[in-house]
């Protein structure tokens, strides 16, 4: 009888607990070495930043070209050159006078330190003759300073015409990107997102506590194409413009699988990618990715997504602890560390490890790759 009684009472002391998973902040046992770099081994182009937005209408379609700015150039200077930052490319600078408008107030007025991309007029795209005058207003794009053309995941995941999704290779598009190549206006193209985006929310997904925080990223169960379809979709354009420079961003949006993203790299060869926003993929494939860089060497570039405010995600907020993140990605060996500065987990509950690459790539990736891309000099 007393033992029964002990035995209940210590199971009543160590009752399981429950804890809410938003709640469960485990903090590693781990003791590894953590390096801290005072800042890249190169000086550094930012080659994926957004700093202006424009007005949005329904699904996401950018109605004009005005834009709504984020930030202020002297509030994002300091941080350059704390870390480095020779050049931040806005890719979100509008076209027409919202282009202007973007080229002025960061462009012509810190030279050198920005540079400005346009982007298309999709509010256009059902209108009679809309090849036409989306050729022009590249070529007015061209004059007024922009650098290169940014094409959301607006074309393939939102754009519609009679409540229809117009597909990424559409035939009308076809003179726009001939006119990028021929104008030497590289396309920094985004047409799909994480393939956890594209599965069910459910409790086999890896990025469950991101989609459950934000439904309305997921893309399963409706109407949208598979990132299959997206991707074979984009690699026809790739396919049928060779002449055109395009700059598959998030690591060609497949991240996951790095064999696929180097299949596209080895057929196409007018196709870059950036490692925007994925380093929390790349740095949790450690051996795979350093693979990855050292054969894709002269067509990979850096980018990082920031937003100034946070207005996207929190890992993009633009800042001191996300730039020091992606050197020690690509400069250290460091072990099991946050792939970004907000509370883990961002995007899934997993860390990273830093590849170590060598200064002869590190210095293609940092600046000269995105600068023969933009027309600069290299260093």
């Amino acid at each position: 009888m007393q033992r029964r009684l002990f035995l209940a009472s210590a199971s009543a002391a160590f009752a399981q607990q429950k804890l809410p998973l938003q709640d469960f902040e485990p903090r590693s046992m781990l003791k590894v070495k953590q390096t801290a770099l005072e800042g890249p081994a190169f000086p550094v182009i930012d080659f994926h930043a957004h700093l202006s937005w424009s007005a949005q209408g329904e699904n996401g379609v950018s109605l004009t070209g005005d834009r709504k700015f984020i930030c202020d150039p002297k509030d994002l200077l300091p941080v350059m050159d704390r870390k480095k930052i020779r050049t931040l490319v806005n890719l979100t600078g509008g076209y027409q006078e919202g282009l202007k408008q973007s080229v002025a107030r960061f462009d012509k007025a810190h030279p050198g330190r920005f540079l400005t991309m346009t982007e298309p007029a999709w509010a256009l795209a059902k209108e009679p003759g809309y090849d036409k005058k989306q050729v022009a207003l590249l070529e007015e794009a061209k004059q007024n300073g922009a650098r290169g053309l940014k094409v959301l995941k607006t074309l393939g995941l939102y754009l519609r015409e009679n409540g229809k999704l117009l597909k990424v290779d559409d035939a009308r598009f076809d003179p726009m990107w001939d006119a990028a190549g021929r104008l030497g206006l590289p396309v920094a193209i985004h047409v799909s997102d994480p393939i956890a985006f594209f599965n069910t929310t459910d409790r086999f997904n890896e990025r469950f506590e991101e989609l459950n925080n934000h439904p309305d990223w997921s893309f399963h169960g409706r109407d949208f194409p598979s990132n299959d379809e997206l991707l074979a979709a984009r690699n026809r354009v790739f396919a049928r413009h060779p002449k055109t420079k395009f700059v598959a961003l998030h690591v060609g949006n497949f991240a996951e699988d790095l064999a696929n993203v180097g299949a596209a790299l080895d057929k196409y060869p007018n196709l870059h990618v950036d490692i925007a926003a994925r380093v929390g993929e790349l740095g949790r494939q450690p051996r795979a990715s350093r693979k990855f860089f050292e054969k894709y060497q002269d067509r990979i570039v850096f980018g990082t997504d920031a937003v100034p405010n946070g207005v996207e995600t929190p890992q993009q907020i633009f800042g001191d602890k996300l730039y020091d993140i992606y050197y020690r990605f690509l400069e250290t060996e460091d072990e099991y560390f946050d792939y970004a500065p907000a509370p883990v987990p961002p995007q899934g509950r997993w860390q990273i490890y830093g590849i170590g690459l060598p200064p002869t790539i590190l210095k293609k990736v940092y600046y000269n790759n995105a600068a023969k891309l933009l027309g600069l000099k290299t260093i």
